[in-house]
C-alpha cells in the first residue's frame, strides 16, 4: 500500500507539472499576446512610443518578459552618485536628453553603459526614436525610449510558479529596516474576545484567529498562491477571489485598533482580521486609526465564497442524484422490460439526447412559472431558493447516468453463478437483490464517488452561467474570454489536482469495498 501510494503521488505530481507546462506553453507562447489589450481602455488612450512602452509594461506584469528602460537605469545611477536630488543634476539631464538625437545617442557614455550591462545579461536592446512634428516638436506620445527586453522561457516561468506556490509567513517577511519589533505570539483578540496568533514583521497581522464565520477558525499563516488575476479581477490574488465571500458588505459597530481601550466606536465594514503591512508612508488618518503600519485591509461581506457556492450546490446535487439514481436503477433492474423499466429508459434517453442547455432552460421555465423560484442569484431574496433550480439542473443528468449504470450492472449480476446458487438455496428474489446483486453492482460505481464529490469544487460551467451562480464553474470561461492568463493557469492547477486526487481516493475506496482488489504487492485477493 505504501509503495503504491508513493508511486501514485510521484506520478501525479509529474502529470500535474506536465499539464501546467503545456497550458503555460499554449497561453504564453502559442497564443498571440497582443489579445490582452482587446478590452484595455488605457491602451486605446495611448499612442506612438507611449503605447509601445505601455505594452511592454503589461507584458512584464502578465509574465511574458522582463523589461527595463534607460531612464530607470539613469535614476539608479545618479541617485547613488548625488542622492535624492539627482533629477536636477546637469549630467543626469544631459544623459536623458541624449536619446533625442537618433543619430548620435549611441555616443553617450551612459547609453553605452546601459547597453553593455543588459546585453551581458541576455537582454535585447530596442531604441524607440522620437516622433516629431514638421516643426521639430515632439508629438504627443512620441517621446524617445531605450528599452532592454528579456523574453521569459516557459520552463523558468513554471519553476518560478512552483517556488512561489506555497508560502509560510514568518517575522522576517517584511523588508523594512525601520521595523525593529518583530515577533509571532499569542494575544487576546479584541474583535472575537478569544485568543489569536498575531505577528509583527509578517505580511498579515493576524495569523490565526476565530470569528463567527464557518469554519470559525481561520488562518493567514500558510497560503497557497495560485497567482494573480490581471484583467477579470484587477490585481487580486486568485486564492482570495475564490475564497472571499461574494455578498454585500456588512457594516458592524467596531473599534479601529487605535481606539481599543476607549469607549469610541464606529460603524464600518472593515475586517480587521485581514490587516496587512503597509510599506508606504502612512497618512495622518492612518496614524490616527492604527498604532502600527498594519493598515491595509479587506471588507466584511455576507454570503458564501465562489468555492463555497459551487461546492454546496454541487454536493446537494450529488446527494440528490445518488439518493434517487441508485434506487431507481435497482427498481428498473428488478422490473426489467416492465413499465418501471420502460419509464426509466425513456428518462435516460431524454436526458442523454437533449442538449444540457435545452433542458436547463426547460426546467428553469417550469420552476419559475409554476413554483415561483428565482431565476437569477442576483435577484433572489433567499440563497436557498436561488439554489434550488441549479441543484435540480445539476442532479438531473447524474440521476439518469446512475440509473443507467446501476441497471446494467445489476442485470449483468443477475446471470452470475452465485445468483443461481442463491436461488437453489431457497433465498427469495428480494433477498438476492438486496443482499447480493445490489452490493456487487455497486462495486463498479464506488470508484466514481470521490470524483463526484470533489467535482463539486469545480462547479458547473453551463449551469452556473445560466443561473448567474457566483461560483468557480464560470471562472475559466470568463478568464479565456478576457485573456486572464493567471486564472487560466490557476484553474488548470486546481482542476488537475482535484482530478488526480479523485482517482487516488477512488482506488482506495474500491480496494476497501471490493475484497478481490488489493493495493499491496501481494496482488489481488490477498484478503
Amino acid at each position: 500500500m505504501k509503495k503504491y501510494m508513493l508511486k501514485r503521488i510521484l506520478f501525479s505530481i509529474f502529470s500535474l507539472l506536465v499539464v501546467v507546462m503545456v497550458v503555460m506553453l499554449l497561453v504564453y507562447s502559442l497564443i498571440e499576446r497582443s489579445v490582452i489589450f482587446q478590452t484595455d481602455d488605457m491602451w486605446n488612450k495611448k499612442s506612438l512610443n507611449d503605447r509601445v512602452v505601455y505594452e511592454y509594461k503589461q507584458y512584464q506584469k502578465y509574465g511574458y518578459l522582463n523589461y527595463t528602460d534607460y531612464t530607470t537605469f539613469l535614476q539608479k545611477k545618479y541617485q547613488s552618485l548625488v542622492g535624492d536630488g539627482y533629477d536636477k543634476d546637469p549630467n543626469f539631464q544631459a544623459d536623458k536628453k541624449a536619446l533625442n538625437d537618433s543619430k548620435k545617442y549611441m555616443e553617450n557614455e551612459s547609453v553605452k553603459e546601459f547597453i553593455a550591462e543588459y546585453t551581458a545579461k541576455g537582454y535585447t536592446i530596442r531604441y524607440l526614436e522620437p516622433s516629431l512634428h514638421r516643426s521639430g516638436k515632439v508629438k504627443s506620445g512620441g517621446t524617445p525610449f531605450l528599452l532592454a527586453i528579456h523574453e521569459r522561457n516557459v520552463v523558468f516561468r513554471l519553476l518560478d510558479y512552483i517556488k512561489g506556490f506555497f508560502s509560510f509567513e514568518n517575522k522576517n517577511m517584511v523588508q523594512d529596516e525601520t521595523l525593529t519589533d518583530r515577533y509571532v505570539r499569542v494575544e487576546k483578540d479584541p474583535y472575537s474576545g478569544l485568543f489569536a496568533v498575531v505577528g509583527s514583521g509578517t505580511q498579515h497581522k493576524y495569523l490565526l484567529y476565530f470569528n463567527n464565520r464557518f469554519p470559525f477558525i481561520h488562518q493567514n499563516w500558510f497560503r497557497i498562491n495560485l497567482g494573480t488575476s490581471y484583467t477579470t479581477y484587477r490585481d487580486q490574488e486568485i486564492t482570495d477571489v475564490i475564497n472571499n465571500p461574494t455578498g454585500e458588505m456588512k457594516t458592524t459597530r467596531q473599534q479601529y485598533p487605535a481606539m481599543i481601550g476607549t469607549d469610541e466606536y464606529v460603524d464600518t465594514a472593515i475586517d480587521f482580521h485581514t490587516l496587512r503591512y503597509n510599506p508606504n508612508e502612512l497618512t495622518e488618518q492612518d496614524k490616527a486609526e492604527f498604532p502600527d503600519k498594519y493598515t491595509i485591509y479587506s471588507y466584511q461581506r455576507g454570503g458564501l465564497s465562489m468555492l463555497e457556492n459551487s461546492f454546496v450546490i454541487g454536493l446537494a446535487a450529488t446527494i440528490i442524484a445518488y439518493l434517487l439514481g441508485l434506487p431507481l436503477g435497482m427498481l428498473m433492474a428488478r422490473r426489467k422490460d416492465k413499465l418501471a423499466d420502460k419509464l426509466g429508459n425513456a428518462y435516460i434517453i431524454f436526458i442523454m439526447a437533449v442538449p444540457s442547455l435545452a433542458y436547463i432552460f426547460m426546467f428553469a421555465a417550469v420552476g419559475t412559472r409554476l413554483f415561483g423560484l428565482p431565476y437569477k442569484f442576483a435577484n433572489a431574496k433567499s440563497w436557498i431558493l436561488a439554489a434550488i433550480l441549479p441543484m435540480i439542473s445539476l442532479s438531473l443528468p447524474s440521476i439518469g447516468n446512475l440509473m443507467k449504470w446501476m441497471r446494467r450492472y445489476m442485470i449483468d449480476q443477475m446471470n452470475s453463478d452465485y445468483v443461481k446458487f442463491a436461488r437453489a438455496e431457497g433465498l427469495s428474489e428480494r433477498e438476492i437483490f438486496d443482499t447480493h446483486i445490489s452490493k456487487n453492482a455497486m462495486i463498479y460505481l464506488v470508484h466514481g464517488i470521490p470524483a463526484s464529490i470533489l467535482g463539486c469544487l469545480t462547479g458547473a460551467i453551463i449551469t452556473e452561467r445560466v443561473y448567474g451562480v457566483p461560483g468557480v464553474g464560470n471562472l475559466l470561461t470568463v478568464a479565456i474570454n478576457t485573456h486572464d492568463n493567471g486564472i487560466i493557469v490557476a484553474c488548470t492547477v486546481f482542476y488537475t489536482t482535484l482530478s488526480i486526487l479523485a482517482l487516488i481516493l477512488g482506488d482506495l475506496l474500491l480496494a476497501h469495498y471490493d475484497p478481490r482488489i488489493s493495493l499491496s504487492e501481494e496482488g489481488g485477493g490477498g484478503r
